[in-house]
């Protein structure tokens, strides 16, 4: 049965309580004790590894981005590795994909960057596609400017993890990576592309926006 679509704002969290919350959320969804879920929240620095991420893309040792107080930790999602950390908004989507007719993968990815793009024409900021390339970048330049990277996972066609859009934080923060193993790429942020025109509350506007346009997609009748 197709569920409305739950938000919930969690703050700032570390990586382990937000995969248990994603965790519980999953199991409450495949057994029909719950509803499709958009957890925002921002995380502690950390450094994820999804299913297909090379070691010679974490460009410094555990031991010393430890010492930076950044965590490296495994994920089970599509991509490959990335950074989360304190100005960029991160997106869980628990949602059943079965649920909602014939499950595409591939379709699922692609509304998830349609969503994204439209919240930031809302904010002021193009965005769009590159094509075989998962994420959203700002329009306009040579060089792609990566903005939001998305990487999923599934149990039993419940979806977990999501995107992680840079609002407010530091491309420099990706330095320590190849950021999604690509190393063509810039990586960019909203208070990037607005530039002297950000407003001071960039973040709290995006959550908003971002919130609205999942709504408008998965929030059921």
């Amino acid at each position: 049965m197709v569920a409305p679509l739950h938000v919930e704002w969690l703050g700032r969290i570390a990586w382990a309580p937000a995969l248990e919350a994603q965790r519980k959320r999953v199991e409450a969804r495949r057994a029909g004790a719950g509803p499709d879920t958009l957890l925002l929240l921002e995380h502690p620095p950390v450094i994820t590894l999804g299913r297909r991420s090379d070691p010679a893309h974490l460009l410094e040792s555990r031991a010393a981005l430890a010492a930076r107080g950044i965590e490296v930790v495994e994920a089970a999602r599509g991509g490959s590795v990335t950074y989360h950390g304190p100005g960029q908004l991160v997106g869980y989507l628990v949602i059943d994909l079965a649920a909602r007719g014939a499950p595409d993968v591939h379709r699922f990815l692609r509304a998830i960057e349609a969503d994204l793009i439209a919240a930031l024409a809302t904010l002021g900021v193009a965005a769009r596609r590159v094509p075989g390339r998962t994420g959203v970048f700002a329009a306009g330049g040579d060089r792609p400017r990566k903005i939001a990277s998305i990487g999923i996972g599934l149990r039993g066609w419940v979806s977990f993890h999501g995107f992680a859009l840079n609002v407010t934080l530091d491309p420099r923060d990706f330095a320590p990576i190849v950021p999604c193993g690509l190393a063509d790429i810039e990586m960019g942020s909203l208070a990037r592309e607005l530039g002297a025109g950000a407003p001071a509350d960039l973040f709290e506007r995006t959550r908003a926006a971002v919130a609205k346009a999942c709504l408008a997609r998965w929030d059921a009748p």
